[in-house]
């Protein structure tokens, strides 16, 4: 059984803190298909995943804490970007703006090699260039060369982990940004329930539903692909439930227990969906 987490604003949305308390809750395995940090903003969590030459972030490390499977984040996350920002402007290789590709992790050290990808249209700060190997990086300079890099390296990975996810007892698979489906692979039949999460309330949808309402949903451009957005989706569902979200303060989301807790409802909500969806 897998439930599906997505983010209804783009920034923030709270995402890791209902996935982290609805691990503890369940004890189910966590998920986070594809996430990214950056070398300016997310500088400490940077320093700590180089330092060890590694390239992670700190909402895979919460999951892999919360589940407590002795995984590491990579483990739950195949696929990792860094970004720095953009402060001279212009489209960039993925049509940002405000912020630029640096490096990606394309794959899991578990199940073997871990490639590394870099736009060779940036300048990649020292301390990164220092800490990956990129001089066996693949490099790329276009968004055509990233699509065809996607169908080689990247799409295998994600076939990978769906066949991992879809084989789990009870997954909790957590979205990146405000993506729809963050796992194109995954089977939708297989979604039980969906909690779209955003600052003070989750709003709770059967799985088979929301699944149906993502193919019709018109996409949109987010990082150089066309994407479904969850605000563009949720047009087409009423939830089964609305359900308030109380603000936590910093002591109680670094203690899942204290989220399982404080989200209860929202939880019991959502599980309700997700049997009901099952049962069928």
């Amino acid at each position: 059984m897998i439930v599906l987490v997505v983010g209804s604003d783009r920034v923030d949305a709270g995402k890791t803190t209902f996935s982290v308390g609805l691990l503890e809750r369940t004890g189910a395995a966590g998920y986070k298909p594809r996430a990214g940090n950056d070398f300016w903003f997310d500088h400490d969590d940077c320093q700590r995943a180089l330092a060890d030459g590694r390239l992670y972030g700190k909402d895979a490390t919460r999951l892999a804490d919360a589940e407590g499977r002795s995984r590491d984040p990579e483990s739950l996350n195949p696929v990792h970007r860094l970004w720095q920002p953009n402060p001279a402007g212009g489209s960039g290789l993925f049509g940002r703006a405000d912020r630029e590709f640096l490096v990606d992790r394309v794959g899991r050290p578990a199940d073997g090699d871990v490639t590394f990808v870099r736009n060779a249209t940036a300048d990649i700060p020292a301390t990164v260039a220092d800490a990956l190997p990129l001089e066996e990086a693949i490099p790329i300079e276009t968004v055509e060369e990233f699509d065809e890099l996607a169908k080689q390296s990247y799409v295998p990975e994600f076939e990978r982990l769906a066949t991992e996810i879809d084989a789990a007892e009870i997954a909790v698979v957590e979205s990146y940004s405000d993506v729809a489906r963050p796992l194109q692979a995954l089977d939708p039949a297989s979604v039980a329930a969906v909690a779209a999460v955003e600052p003070g309330r989750a709003r709770i949808y059967r799985g088979d539903r929301y699944c149906r309402a993502c193919e019709i949903a018109s996409s949109s451009a987010i990082d150089g692909r066309l994407e479904k957005r969850v605000p563009d989706v949720l047009e087409y569902l009423d939830p089964l439930e609305r359900v308030g979200l109380p603000a936590l303060g910093s002591d109680r989301r670094s203690e899942p227990e204290r989220i399982a807790r404080a989200y209860d409802e929202a939880y019991d909500a959502l599980l309700e969906a997700a049997r009901e969806t099952v049962g069928r």
